[in-house]
């Protein structure tokens, strides 16, 4: 169907059209009024309402796949106005809508459109292309009783996560008009387009780590708790190797974990092709030449980083001393507080980083300061040096410090098969378990997330308990956090053993974990 004869039968008339679309603004998703006039006066088409160069690109896009799909362009002046107007919208993902609202302006698109919402990308030819959050689009159109969304077919399988609204996945213009026109009609995402990235079965296991009792002993106990760590030992002892094995002994992610960290993946535009949910906690181990904005996230229009995508998993931070000053202090606020904000001049974004922290780091540079049998070939003072790149506020908030020291011959060449971690798991779930009671109604999920209010009520120690962790407190030095994060790993440990009061043995382990920086930041 073509109209020649358009621009002579409208010219001079003012003609007007509304749809529906929906905008992001960091992870908060809005609905958006696309409005479209055409009235008198020289041709010519403008797009306010606070756009970017991509949505200012639109006019291009648009008016080449009005016309590759055998439809006319209006010769007009076109206003279009993308409301609320004091927002600023980004990205191309109001192509579509856009089309629509032109169409149905002049009238070549007479279909209800009440109670829909358009959002993708065209290209020159009129495809739908592929964009990025999806997910949090959908959710706010489902939350804002919109009954039908239409979205680019490559995203179909995000939009199949949110229930309550028809999500439909489009190929190109001309399957989207035929089926508003009743032509030839698109079937809306089933079941069969829901993919969960699940837990991978191939995770490293700790049934291969050959000794490291302690260590292991340490990470279990932060994986139940879900505290920072610190490991500190030569190169080859294990560090990395512990670390890339966390993962297989984390609780299994719920619903709203899962639902959070692919909002957060949907919109960076880092959710693997086909893949709806995120099950598995994410585990991210960048560079040490990571700038700032890298880890924390930035830009012109700022994006999540490292500690963001992260959320709800594991940030590991290997050679810790090597990442710049800049980069290492920008984590000090987030870890505290399970979010970040990017503060820019147009706005200020926010982003969920509620992660468990690990870092390993040598103790000295050559790495072999305090090594059994290899001597140390630093210069005087240089491990004191070295250290020192890690502030003291930074290791405030690190729960648990360790030790792993170089592995023996005997333990490498043994053939006793280690502890898996199926079995770890299963008293790291049972603990947790108990924690999710313990906090129900709270939304903390944790012990290491628990407040100063909520440490004094559940971190119920005996009177030997107490003595003990006072002299430890008056003898190491230790801050009013470091006194608190103390409690929580006890609270932990206890968990662990099922023990409803904390006693001294868990005082006791839960210190020896806060003893190690004293140790080599004496030296």
């Amino acid at each position: 169907m073509c109209y020649h004869s358009f621009s002579l039968i409208f010219w001079g008339e003012i003609m007007f059209s509304r749809v529906a679309s929906v905008g992001l603004f960091g992870l908060e998703s809005y609905l958006v009024e696309v409005e479209a006039n055409l009235g008198a006066g020289l041709p010519r088409f403008d797009i306010v309402g606070l756009p970017d160069t991509a949505v200012s690109e639109s006019r291009e896009r648009v008016r080449a796949a009005v016309h590759n799909n055998e439809y006319d362009f209006p010769v007009s002046r076109i206003t279009i106005n993308l409301a609320p107007a004091d927002k600023k919208k980004e990205g191309p993902v109001y192509d579509l809508p856009i089309l629509v609202a032109i169409l149905k302006s002049t009238g070549q698109l007479r279909a209800n459109t009440d109670n829909c919402a358009f959002v993708g990308e065209l290209s020159l030819n009129g495809e739908v292309q592929k964009i990025n959050g999806v997910l949090p689009m959908v959710i706010r159109a489902q939350r804002e009783k919109v009954e039908n969304i239409f979205v680019p077919y490559n995203n179909r399988h995000e939009g199949a996560v949110v229930k309550g609204i028809n999500v439909y996945p489009v190929k190109n213009v001309r399957e989207l008009l035929d089926h508003l026109n009743g032509v030839k009609l698109i079937e809306p995402v089933s079941e069969d387009d829901y993919q969960e990235l699940g837990v991978a079965h191939d995770l490293p296991d700790f049934a291969d780590v050959k000794g490291q009792y302690q260590p292991k002993r340490a990470l279990e106990v932060a994986a139940a708790g879900g505290h920072n760590i610190m490991m500190i030992g030569p190169p080859g002892s294990g560090k990395s190797m512990l670390a890339k094995r966390i993962p297989s002994i984390l609780p299994d992610m719920t619903f709203e974990e899962s639902l959070e960290t692919t909002n957060i993946y949907s919109v960076s535009g880092k959710l693997p092709s086909g893949v709806s949910l995120v099950k598995a906690r994410p585990f991210r181990s960048p560079h040490h030449t990571i700038s700032p904005a890298g880890l924390s996230g930035g830009g012109t229009v700022p994006r999540p980083g490292e500690i963001s995508l992260a959320h709800n998993g594991v940030l590991f931070l290997d050679e810790l001393p090597e990442f710049s000053r800049s980069s290492m202090e920008i984590l000090r606020q987030p870890i505290e507080d399970g979010k970040i904000t990017i503060a820019r001049v147009a706005a200020t974004y926010s982003y969920p980083c509620s992660v468990m922290l690990v870092c390993a780091m040598n103790p000295c540079p050559c790495g072999n300061f305090g090594h059994p049998t290899k001597p140390c070939t630093c210069a005087k003072g240089a491990p004191a040096r070295y250290l020192s790149k890690v502030s003291g506020p930074l290791l405030d908030r690190l729960d648990i410090h360790i030790e792993v020291p170089a592995v023996e011959y005997d333990e490498l060449s043994s053939n006793e098969k280690a502890e898996c971690s199926a079995d770890i798991k299963k008293r790291v779930d049972a603990a947790r378990k108990i924690q999710q009671e313990r906090l129900r109604g709270s939304h903390i999920s944790c012990n290491a997330k628990m407040t100063s209010a909520m440490t004094r009520e559940f971190c119920q120690i005996t009177d030997d308990a107490a003595k003990l962790l006072k002299a430890s407190f008056e003898q190491l030095g230790l801050s009013a956090r470091a006194y608190d994060k103390i409690l929580r790993v006890a609270r932990t440990i206890a968990d662990l053993d099922n023990s409803e009061i904390i006693n001294s043995d868990h005082i006791l382990e839960a210190v020896q974990y806060r003893s190690l920086d004293r140790k080599f930041w004496k030296n």
